[in-house]
Order: C-alpha cells, then structure tokens, then sequence
C-alpha cells in the first residue's frame, strides 16, 4: 500500500505543489482504499476552482483521487451567491446510496445526513432515492 500511496503522490505532485505555491492549506494527504485523498482549505472559491483545473491537468477522471477542497462559505456569500448556489448537483445513478454519495463527495459515508438534510424537499427518506433525481451536494 506504501507504494500505491507513493505512486499517487508522484502522480498528483503538480496539484500538491500548486496548493503550496498558492497558500492553499493541505489538511491531509493519505490513502483511503486505493485512492489518494486531499484534503484542503483554499482561501477563496476562485482558488479552489483552479485547483480543480490542475486537477483535471493531470486526470481528466480524477479515478484515483477523493478530492476535498473547501473555500469558506463567506467567500461565496460575499460575491452575492448563497451558499445552496455554491452547493454541487448530482444525478443519482442505478445503485446509488446517500452513503456512496457522501463518500465520492467528502471522502466519508457517514456524512450522508448532511446530503440528505440539503435535499429534505425532495426526500423524506434518507435509504429512499432514486435513479435520476438531482441532488444538492452541500
């Protein structure tokens, strides 16, 4: 496992060294099942989005990666957005869970509460989704 985590590193080296140069806090870096994860504090939603564009410069499906990259909800809330303006959207697919979800997203499956309670107009269930219906990714 030390060699797949070393592999990764090497391979996401560009994106690690742009969140030092650009004064991105690293929270954590380790491997979580055979994926590298980042874990990161960007100070502004411009930052992160870029750090997204580096990303995508070295995989364009980022398969290998969980990528959490935070920017504080103040910064969006100055630019005149709120914060569920900020949120994500995703389309649920065939075997999908809240659970699954919250892992792709932040890296955790048990965070799935946070996803069901953005999404309470549409779900009364939190085991109850379906295929095809949007949801908000806090």
């Amino acid at each position: 496992m030390a060699d797949r985590f070393e592999q990764l590193k090497i391979k996401y080296q560009s994106v690690l060294n742009f969140i030092q140069s650009q004064g991105v806090q690293l929270q954590n870096l380790n491997l979580e099942g055979d994926k590298l994860l980042i874990r990161a504090s960007a100070p502004t939603a411009d930052l992160k989005n870029r750090v997204w564009d580096q990303i995508k410069l070295v995989d364009p499906s980022f398969s290998d990666l969980i990528a959490d990259i935070q920017a504080p909800a103040a910064a969006a809330a100055a630019a005149g957005a709120s914060s569920t303006a900020a949120a994500r959207s995703y389309t649920v697919q065939p075997g999908d869970s809240l659970s699954k979800i919250s892992k792709q997203f932040y890296g955790n499956a048990s965070m799935y509460m946070k996803t069901f309670e953005a999404n309470k107009d549409k779900l009364d269930d939190p085991d109850k989704i379906r295929a095809g219906m949007d949801l908000r990714i806090p």
